[in-house]
């Protein structure tokens, strides 16, 4: 597979960068009192690891999200399966079991506690560490990870407060490692074609993007004493904001450019009444059950949080967990030429579609979506509908992560983009709190923004 296709990138974009570059122009500290934990790289560089003839990989937390991560990188080229941390001894020894299954050498498993993946770090025969764990964990083990010498790639949020973004971006800095939160829905189908078609200028000038996660949870809370249920409800008790942000947020971000030409600005957040969580505790579970005694559920069944960007873009993003309501990301990105919707897909566009009046009809926008597929997507579209994971998007961004480190290259996602999709979360609850008022974004990337160059297409 070829290297990077940067002409397929917007060449103003770039140009732009490269002029304020070429002029000196300071980098600033936008919106923050963090000084670089090292030395920023010029202007249009992007972090890049020496490459790694294979990829030894740890895990921590292995139950149902990170079992799956076990399962589709033992399906991988050049990747070693080398130790296990869980603290929940069936889900640990399950998965080590799974790799012997695969005819794979016997991982080394830790399971003595919350921190025995510690323990786990202190070998030196680990490149990466992938962490699915709860929340509250993730920038700790990320943290920890990349301290030990390895790369960090967690999922989503990679941060539950603004202070954590700022020690996952100082950490990774300092200790020139990788840090990616694995946002798998960049990799759908529909986010790939958008991407291509948005590099292609095919929507013109973009406007404003809407995302979303629109997911009725409200059976994880049977989940009571493992799994995600057990520990997230109480996250809808405690706070309230977007506590969910990135699944829709992740992929617009990337058409807008955002950290690489763009960023986001400020965001207002306003949230309905919390009632759901609450009704769904007293009709499913006993008066004396744990979920009635929370005394007050705070968090809004359905939030909206508006980010208006510093090139003067709009974006809505929305989190519902809770409502019985359709499963959505949205995905929309606006442009003067026209607008791509999903859920179920749709577009309208100046010389693509017969009208701009009406969306386009299922079997026109097919024709569309494979005459413009992402090259990436083309390549490896079947393999990764095999590989499974939300209908591929998992085992693709997975293959993606390996490739780029066996070839030296930077990632799609990188330690400012964990911090800015994920610092949504914490800055929508300081909106929220004080009725709304817009709070500022901090400027994770310290002014380079404004020269990075915008990810280009894979070809």
């Amino acid at each position: 597979m070829s290297q990077l296709d940067l002409q397929s990138v917007s060449r103003r974009d770039f140009i732009r960068g490269a002029a304020i570059a070429g002029m000196g122009l300071a980098l600033s500290r936008i919106g923050t009192p963090h000084t670089a934990a090292a030395a920023a790289p010029r202007a249009a560089e992007l972090f890049r690891a020496p490459k790694l003839e294979r990829v030894r990989a740890a895990f921590i937390g292995v139950g149902a999200r990170g079992g799956g991560h076990v399962e589709q990188m033992l399906t991988l080229e050049g990747v070693d399966v080398v130790a296990i941390a869980d603290n929940h001894p069936p889900t640990l020894n399950a998965a080590v079991a799974h790799v012997e299954k695969k005819g794979r050498p016997k991982p080394a498993a830790y399971g003595d506690g919350e921190y025995a993946y510690r323990k786990m770090l202190e070998r030196d025969d680990i490149d990466i560490v992938i962490i699915a764990t709860p929340w509250e964990w993730h920038t700790k083990m990320c943290v920890d990870a990349m301290k030990a010498g390895k790369h960090a790639f967690t999922e989503v949020p990679a941060a539950i407060t603004v202070d954590e973004c700022w020690e996952l971006v100082d950490t990774a800095e300092k200790t020139k490692r990788h840090c990616m939160m694995m946002e798998n829905c960049n990799y759908g189908r529909e986010e790939l074609f958008c991407l291509n078609i948005v590099r292609l200028g095919l929507l013109g000038e973009l406007l404003h993007g809407e995302a979303a996660y629109i997911h009725e949870l409200r059976s994880q809370m049977n989940e009571v004493n493992h799994g995600t249920g057990s520990w997230r409800t109480y996250h809808y008790a405690k706070y309230n904001g977007n506590l969910y942000p990135t699944h829709g947020l992740g992929p617009v971000a990337q058409y807008m450019d955002i950290n690489r030409g763009d960023r986001f600005d400020y965001l207002s957040s306003v949230g309905s009444p919390a009632m759901g969580r609450e009704l769904f505790a007293k009709a499913k579970f006993p008066p004396d059950h744990k979920w009635n005694q929370i005394k007050q559920w705070n968090c809004a069944d359905i939030n909206t949080t508006i980010i208006k960007t510093a090139r003067g873009r709009s974006l809505m993003v929305q989190w519902d967990e809770t409502s019985p309501r359709p499963y959505s990301r949205h995905n929309l990105i606006q442009g003067t030429k026209g607008t791509f919707a999903g859920f179920p897909n749709r577009l309208a566009c100046e010389g693509l579609t017969k009208n701009t009046h009406e969306w386009t009809e299922k079997e026109e926008l097919e024709a569309i979506m494979k005459k413009y597929e992402h090259p990436l997507f083309v390549k490896m579209g079947e393999l990764a509908k095999k590989g499974g994971g939300h209908g591929g998007m998992d085992w693709l961004m997975l293959w993606r992560i390996v490739y780029c480190l066996r070839n030296g290259e930077p990632l799609d996602q990188d330690v400012y983009d964990a911090a800015a999709w994920s610092a949504v979360g914490p800055l929508s609850k300081k909106s929220v709190a004080n009725r709304s008022a817009s709070v500022d974004v901090p400027d994770f990337t310290r002014g380079r923004w404004e020269v990075r160059p915008p990810l280009p297409i894979v070809s």
